[in-house]
């Protein structure tokens, strides 16, 4: 079946994994995310994942409560963890084998994230789900799906959203709002059009790497965007 790439790096809020849920992890979400990627993984593309944390804990909002931003960020990365490992789960129920691969130590629940490893297991053709950020506070989990992505070589980072691209406005807040199909990276930042934060954007630029934002709330649309490239906005280099 003929995709349109070859290895993508698939990042999740954990908020997506919520869904309808005020806190947590949506059994029925996870799921149907867990059957998208097995769609995907069936096509021949391989594929990584790296999903947040902010269902359980966002290092910001815990910053905001009164607790140390370093002590905030090391409890986010833990929730990632938590997030990976159920997410392992349920694909393992769907027939597809996964390998989560931590940025700190938890040799009993999951690998020590290692580059060439990394690679042997999407060679493999296992997922490969990237946790605990890059191990380090003050650095988003869009900037480790960035940086993790660069790592592999991924053809492109794939960001699953609750709309279905880019707006020049907030859609929600305004019906006349107009989706962008394609940005370059300087748009996003020069138009603060908050696609990522900008060190992710940054890393996405000066690596050449391709970005994709979807719905993912679009029963299908993660193996759709596999074939269709109308699907979304793509932010690429300037040159297109």
């Amino acid at each position: 079946m003929s995709t349109n790439y070859k290895r993508v790096l698939i990042k999740l809020s954990g908020e997506a994994l919520m869904s309808d849920l005020d806190y947590g992890i949506d059994a029925n979400m996870l799921k149907r995310v867990a059957s998208e990627i097995s769609e995907v993984v069936n096509m021949g593309v391989e594929v990584a994942l790296v999903i947040g944390g902010g269902n359980i804990f966002r290092g910001a909002g815990l910053v905001r409560s009164g607790i140390n931003r370093v002590t905030g960020d090391h409890m986010g990365m833990l929730a990632t963890v938590m997030n990976s490992l159920a997410m392992q789960d349920a694909l393992e129920k769907q027939g597809v084998d996964c390998r989560v691969m931590s940025a700190v130590k938890i040799n009993r629940m999951c690998e020590d994230y290692d580059q060439q490893r990394a690679l042997r297991h999407l060679k493999k053709g296992r997922v490969v789900i990237f946790a605990a950020g890059i191990g380090s506070p003050f650095f988003t989990t869009d900037t480790a799906g960035c940086l993790r992505a660069v790592e592999i070589g991924a053809d492109c980072i794939l960001k699953a959203t609750k709309v279905d691209g880019v707006y020049d406005s907030d859609p929600v807040k305004n019906p006349d709002a107009v989706r962008y199909e394609s940005l370059s990276f300087d748009e996003v930042l020069e138009k603060n059009l908050q696609v990522m934060d900008a060190t992710a954007i940054v890393l996405c630029r000066d690596n050449n790497l391709p970005l994709r934002i979807f719905n993912l709330n679009d029963v299908g649309s993660l193996p759709a965007t596999m074939k269709d490239k109308a699907i979304g906005t793509t932010v690429v280099m300037e040159d297109g």
